[in-house]
């Protein structure tokens, strides 16, 4: 049976990266907004430099402001990865002919994000790999009315040789050609 199933884990928003950049914004955010709160009352809350001789506008006010968002787009990212969005798997199914992807999204009635295809509706799979300053490597299910459905998940770009493995292993186990997009 287990030659017949295939499963494939999703990593999330629970990656290394978010945390990072979570906690570098939330300690930025919090130096700038203390530094605009500092120049308002004119008391030094920050150890490290004398913000009291800022003047509150428009230095402090602009800091303060660039303090809300930055500590706002941490608390978002940090939400995130507790909630685990975009974790799931992609299970290949020849017994039931089926394919189907689920992923976790953000709390509501669509919660849980669950895609299934028929394995006779499905034509190909396919490789996108761009170069540049946002490279992308990605492998796709191609569907017979020519949908193309994202099955890696959004992360730094793999080697091009792990991808067009993973790819080929895929192609080979569902019976399918692998093209290039």
């Amino acid at each position: 049976m287990q030659k017949e199933i295939r499963r494939d884990e999703i990593m999330g928003s629970r990656r290394f990266s978010n945390y990072f950049w979570s906690s570098t914004l939330f300690l930025g955010g919090i130096g700038f907004l203390l530094a605009g709160i500092s120049s308002y009352f004119k008391i030094n809350l920050l150890p490290f430099t004398n913000s009291t001789e800022l003047v509150f506008i428009p230095q402090g006010l602009v800091m303060m402001f660039y303090g809300t968002l930055s500590s706002g787009i941490s608390l978002y990212i940090l939400t995130t990865v507790l909630l685990d969005i975009g974790s799931g798997y992609n299970e290949y199914n020849r017994i039931e002919n089926l394919v189907k992807i689920v992923r976790k999204g953000f709390p509501g009635k669509n919660r849980e994000i669950l895609l299934t295809y028929p394995l006779s509706n499905v034509k190909s799979i396919g490789i996108k790999i761009t170069e540049g300053l946002n490279p992308t490597r990605s492998i796709y299910l191609c569907l017979k009315d020519d949908r193309k459905i994202p099955l890696t998940p959004v992360q730094e770009p793999t080697s091009i040789s792990n991808l067009e493995e993973e790819a080929a292993s895929l192609a080979k186990f569902l019976n399918l050609k692998l093209e290039n997009l």
